[in-house]
């Protein structure tokens, strides 16, 4: 069951972190990335780890943009 919800929180934060990386939307990461973390925790509670590896992949998309951006652009 967390491992589900641990994809379901992935999938919403991928959904905010994509149109992030319009120029000048990057400010959404910072956003995304509150939900990224708890969808990495109940993927770390979960006795699988699909969920948590989706949520670490687009934790690694988001904080790779805003590196990119300086931290906000």
């Amino acid at each position: 069951m967390l491992n589900a919800l641990a994809y379901l929180v992935g999938l919403v934060s991928l959904v905010i972190v994509i149109p992030a990386q319009i120029p000048l939307l990057g400010w959404a990461n910072w956003l995304a990335l509150p939900l990224i973390v708890v969808g990495v925790i109940l993927g770390a509670l979960s006795s699988r780890d699909g969920g948590r590896n989706f949520c670490l992949v687009v934790l690694l998309i988001a904080a790779v943009r805003l590196s990119l951006g300086g931290g906000f652009f």
